[in-house]
């Protein structure tokens, strides 16, 4: 029994991803992105069972992918879609299944990514709608209601998720702050960042998660 609780908090995700295609088809951004939120929550759980039940199965691996797929790549192309992109937004799609095909052989991301990871590329792009929805105002609601803007990240985010960027997992192999400062630091700028600025700062935490990864990937480099 123990082996099945990863994979069905998998199909939670997954769940999770098919309610919020159709939140975002129903104009109601806000849900869609709560739902991805609890997605992805359920994305982490579900390797965490796996790990601490020792569970680990090869359906299991391409079910979280397929769960994946839905909540992090469908619903936000959706969203976006549905704010005007009709066609443009296909590539978050598409990229996000090649991103998890990519994952799914490619043996060095075992403690790191290479790639912007789709959980990340969602929820900059969850966070948009929620924003245009309820913030259509402010000046980061308005500036993304215009479809040059929306295609330009739309592009980039589509790039990034199978570029050949060294991303930081927030995966720990030890808790020592030395070993894991840009982790820590990364940490509490973003709690720090969402307890101030909510909602409005995680399309920045997302930016300054790739900001940083090319920094600290530039900087190992040199000193290697």
């Amino acid at each position: 029994m123990k082996k099945l609780i990863p994979n069905i908090l998998t199909l939670c995700n997954l769940f999770c991803g098919f309610l919020a295609i159709k939140s975002a088809v129903d104009m109601n951004f806000t849900m869609a992105f709560y739902l991805v939120i609890a997605g992805i929550a359920f994305d982490f759980l579900d390797g965490l069972a796996a790990r601490a039940l020792k569970a680990y199965s090869e359906i299991g691996k391409q079910l979280d992918s397929l769960a994946d797929l839905v909540t992090s790549g469908v619903a936000p192309a959706m969203i976006v879609y549905m704010l005007g992109l009709e066609y443009v937004a296909v590539l978050i799609a598409m990229f996000a299944a090649l991103r998890l095909a990519k994952f799914n052989v490619d043996e060095r991301q075992t403690s790191s990514f290479v790639g912007l990871p789709t959980p990340a590329n969602a929820m900059f792009f969850v966070a948009i709608g929620y924003i245009v929805e309820n913030y259509p105002t402010t000046s980061l609601g308005f500036y993304f209601q215009n479809n040059i803007v929306l295609s330009f990240f739309t592009l980039l985010f589509s790039y990034l998720m199978i570029a050949e960027i060294p991303m930081f997992s927030l995966k720990f192999k030890s808790y020592k702050i030395k070993e894991n400062w840009v982790i820590y630091s990364f940490l509490i700028v973003s709690l720090a960042s969402i307890v101030i600025f909510k909602v409005f700062a995680i399309p920045f935490i997302i930016i300054g998660y790739v900001s940083v990864s090319i920094i600290s990937t530039f900087i190992t480099s040199r000193s290697k």
